[in-house]
């Protein structure tokens, strides 16, 4: 309903604005200004490119906010620390945005969002889940789950259907997200009853893993929980399946990307992820929309990247609209009264820490595809 209240409010000062010559003399009001940091290149450039055209999508189909145009000014992070927290002062400082989205990875946006939050700019990220980048804060938000209840839901899955007793774990340690992860997937695993038998670490950007699985053999795992990003589970997969060893791995949303198909080819069938969206459990008018304007304009399947990218976009939209005003403090206080929002991927409720109550949706790579599985209840 706000959306729709959103499109009609639009469409009628459009005409409005047409109606006589007073309208057209007066002068524009200032443009809302959103800032974007987000990785277009490096190591995690497809998922800052996803979120990024998803971004484009939701502002194609509302773009204006207050009677207001948007204007989108996106910057580079690289995929590097460093990077992301001079993107944010540059947006805040020279670009003077109203509000900020990204970035992606949780070590980047941990970098960036305590810059926002001394100048009490709103910043929502898409796709960081690790709980840090919220915790206490009150001008730090995000579209996805958090770390917790991703890793959780993960341990469920791989006692409960897929019956698996006793786990190993390979993490990225140079990734919070990763580590994050490992750590909340053992916690329940051993709460329900599992065990962990071995667990080994790698770095970002490595190559070879075939030192680690070949130690993981004495302990006879029946699953293996990499919690990494596609590139590293792509070339996982492929050494796992060069040694024969048949072991199913179960990952997370940072994996579901489609370069983890590209360069994993038939290695990576039958991975398992926990995930934030499939466009098969689309279920809002507003999601339905999104998905027909974004696979028509980029003639692809809509990803769970892109959704959140848009989605981060419309909750923005939303609590401007909410709040009557542009203002920080106004924005946020919105943002963490959003209640059963009907969001791009599901319902959405802003939680304690700002941490969204959604469902967790399992997908599989299915046929060289990302198929859904099901959908479970956080």
């Amino acid at each position: 309903m706000i959306w729709r209240r959103f499109l009609a409010a639009v469409a009628a000062v459009a005409c409005l604005a047409g109606a006589g010559p007073a309208a057209a003399q007066g002068p524009s009001p200032e443009p809302v200004r959103i800032g974007l940091y987000l990785p277009m290149t490096g190591a995690a450039a497809a998922m800052g490119q996803m979120v990024w055209e998803g971004v484009q999508i939701a502002h194609r189909l509302q773009p204006r906010i207050l009677n207001r145009e948007v204007r989108l000014i996106l910057t580079d992070t690289k995929s590097d620390r460093i990077e992301a927290a001079n993107a944010v002062s540059r947006l805040i400082e020279k670009d003077k945005v109203h509000a900020l989205i990204g970035e992606v990875i949780s070590s980047d946006t941990l970098a960036g969002v305590p810059i926002a939050e001394r100048a009490r700019i709103p910043n929502i990220t898409p796709t960081a889940t690790n709980p840090l980048v919220t915790q206490g804060r009150q001008f730090a938000f995000r579209a996805c789950f958090v770390d917790d209840l991703q890793g959780k839901v993960a341990a469920r899955y791989a006692y409960e259907h897929l019956k698996a007793r006793r786990a190993a774990l390979l993490i990225d340690q140079a990734q919070d997200y990763c580590v994050g992860l490992g750590n909340y997937f053992a916690q329940e695993f051993k709460r329900l009853g599992g065990e962990i038998v071995a667990q080994s670490f790698i770095q970002t950007g490595d190559q070879d893993f075939t030192a680690q699985l070949s130690g993981f053999r004495a302990s006879q795992p029946d699953l293996l929980y990499a919690p990494n990003y596609y590139a590293e589970n792509a070339l996982l997969a492929k050494q796992m399946q060069g040694l024969g060893m048949r072991l199913p791995i179960l990952t997370g949303d940072g994996a579901q990307v489609p370069e983890l198909l590209s360069i994993g080819g038939p290695a990576v069938e039958g991975m398992a992820f926990t995930a934030h969206f499939h466009r098969q459990g689309i279920r809002t008018e507003l999601g339905r929309r999104f998905l027909q304007a974004y696979e028509a304009t980029y003639k692809k399947d809509l990803d769970a990247f892109a959704a959140l990218g848009g989605e981060c976009y419309v909750l923005v939209a939303q609590a401007m609209e909410k709040a009557g005003s542009t203002a920080g403090e106004r924005v946020a206080q919105a943002l963490a009264a959003t209640r059963d929002f009907p969001g791009i991927t599901g319902s959405l409720t802003m939680g304690p820490d700002h941490n969204p109550l959604k469902e967790v949706v399992i997908i599989r790579v299915e046929n060289g595809r990302f198929a859904y599985q099901t959908t479970i209840q956080p």
